[in-house]
């Protein structure tokens, strides 16, 4: 298995070898939860990522917080997570977006703060949270780390219609601390893909192509890994990561085909670790 860090600080490096009580947290998690992990390895991925208690961590878009039900008890009382929601108007380009949910996004910072706050428990981290091309001024410069997991595609997807995706890694280089790092978990498209395709519309987006775009923010890559790799998940053009489990989005009234994607499993991802230069 592929797993590289290159060029990080000594003190980083120290990190990615303890993480204080995670297998307990992660053995605390609901069953359903827990089935998950055999492919979304969040001990693994948070290791390599270098989290470790008492860190403040942005979450892009956390949703119903998988990974932040796993880090607000892990981080401890000396930790935050911060979460990181699309914007508002990006939402609308959505076909699934209605009224309802539009309108209920509009206190969705004060909503998910409220709500995540409740899921570490009495010695668990504060929360916060922002939109994504809203970042308040006071949250710059204080985070150690960010997380984006499987949230850079949508962004992708409609950067030409608002420049979303390169407004979310602006606003994530501007809130990391000198020294800070970004890990990324995002559905990988094999490099000999159509480049249309893989703009994150079916879900893929290509190695290269975010490698270039977060180096041209002034981030630096200094690790990958292929810790959440599926070879089995040779996607091709007209295929749509939804397909996979959890999803099984074209196969739903197919036995068979349903099938055939619960044998491939979920989705390959690339795991890519960047850093702010210090």
């Amino acid at each position: 298995m592929r797993s590289a860090i290159l060029a990080l600080p000594l003190a980083l490096c120290a990190s990615l070898a303890s993480a204080g009580d995670l297998e307990k947290v992660l053995k605390a998690q609901p069953e359903e939860v827990q089935a998950r992990y055999e492919y979304r390895h969040p001990a693994e991925t948070l290791k390599f990522f270098g989290i470790k208690p008492g860190m403040t961590v942005v979450e892009a878009l956390p949703g119903r917080g998988w990974y932040t039900k796993i880090l607000m008890p892990y981080l401890g009382s000396d930790g935050k997570v911060i979460g990181a929601d699309y914007a508002p108007d990006m939402y609308a380009m959505f076909s699934f977006a209605t009224p309802e949910m539009l309108e209920k996004k509009k206190s969705w910072t004060s909503d998910w703060t409220a709500e995540a706050s409740t899921w570490g428990g009495e010695k668990g981290a504060s929360a916060g949270a922002f939109v994504l091309g809203a970042l308040p001024d006071a949250m710059k410069g204080s985070a150690d780390a960010a997380i984006f997991i499987r949230a850079f595609h949508n962004l992708a997807r409609f950067n030409d219609k608002g420049g979303y995706l390169d407004t979310a890694v602006a606003n994530v280089y501007d809130i990391l601390k000198p020294g800070g790092v970004l890990g990324v978990v995002q559905h990988e498209a094999r490099p000999d893909r159509s480049d249309d395709w893989a703009d994150g519309s079916s879900g893929y987006l290509k190695r290269d192509f975010l490698v270039k775009k977060l180096e041209a923010a002034g981030f630096e890559l200094v690790g990958e890994s292929d810790i959440n790799a599926n070879p089995k998940d040779q996607a091709r053009e007209g295929d749509i990561v939804w397909r996979l489990p959890p999803t099984y989005a074209t196969s739903r009234d197919n036995p068979e085909l349903k099938e055939e994607m619960k044998a491939i499993g979920e989705s390959n991802r690339m795991t890519l670790l960047f850093r702010k230069p210090a």
